[in-house]
């Protein structure tokens, strides 16, 4: 008989840095902290996200992202101890000549190119299909882990497509009736919207009723949360993804208090 597992993945972008507030780009060349602001936006995903026993976190190895998460471990009532995986595959995109420099001129160069600022790579920089083979390359490392610790437990979990009425509220659990495995991600905002468009243009994740693509696709908020539901089986060749399901992307119901404070 075939095996099946299902697991929730829960992505989130780390908390606001002095350079998310200037507008200055990052990527990976530029590894600076959280800022005030960034420290209360962990602290509150971390509080929205305290019930969810997570089984595995992985996390982009870029200090802004380590702080996030381990915010997200503090807060968490079942995994507050656990070790997170340093995963530079989920590190941001690069933007080479461009990183530590104001949007706007990264908008420029793309301008002076005759390209889109989505479609335009600086020099030394990273391609939005560079970026999407990264999250390739991370799937396969989470299928396999997932599968090898999890279905020699028997935690197999109820079809992906039962359960689309559970999303519709706000809860932080939503999606995750009958799924017993949790990953989390910790990660940055291109990198996450890149990972986005492959879930549900290439692996065709059924989406919640009445989105819309641009909401789908819009930017992540710092702490922002996205989830899929996955479906994995075993074939001879390894894991294989045979169903998923978006629930939700780039929530950020967490922050209104925060909002509301400034």
């Amino acid at each position: 008989m075939l095996k099946m597992l299902t697991f929730s993945l829960t992505l989130v972008r780390h908390g606001e840095t002095q350079y998310n507030r200037e507008k200055l780009l990052q990527g990976q060349g530029v590894d600076t902290p959280l800022s005030e602001t960034g420290l209360q936006q962990g602290e509150a995903v971390g509080q929205y996200l305290k019930d969810i026993p997570f089984n595995k976190v992985f996390v982009s190895n870029l200090q802004r992202a380590v702080q996030t998460a381990e915010l997200i471990l503090s807060n968490n009532t079942h995994c507050s101890g656990m070790e997170m995986v340093l995963e530079p595959l989920l590190r941001e995109k690069g933007f080479g000549v461009a990183e530590g420099r104001p949007k706007e001129d990264l908008k420029n160069m793309a301008d002076a190119a005759g390209q889109s600022c989505r479609d335009y790579t600086p020099p030394g920089g990273e391609t939005s299909d560079q970026v999407k083979l990264r999250f390739k390359k991370f799937l396969k490392v989470l299928f396999k882990q997932i599968l090898d610790e999890h279905c020699l437990s028997g935690a197999e979990a109820s079809s992906v497509t039962a359960d689309a009425a559970d999303a519709s509220g706000n809860s932080a659990n939503d999606g995750l009736h009958g799924v017993s495995v949790h990953a989390l991600v910790v990660s940055h905002g291109a990198y996450i919207r890149v990972a986005t468009r492959h879930l549900v243009e290439d692996l065709k994740c059924a989406l919640p009723s009445g989105v819309k693509m641009s909401q789908l696709f819009s930017p992540c908020p710092n702490t922002g949360i996205s989830r899929f539901i996955l479906t994995l089986s075993q074939s001879e060749l390894g894991p294989v993804l045979s169903a998923a399901r978006c629930v939700f992307t780039n929530r950020k119901d967490h922050l209104e208090n925060l909002s509301n404070a400034e």
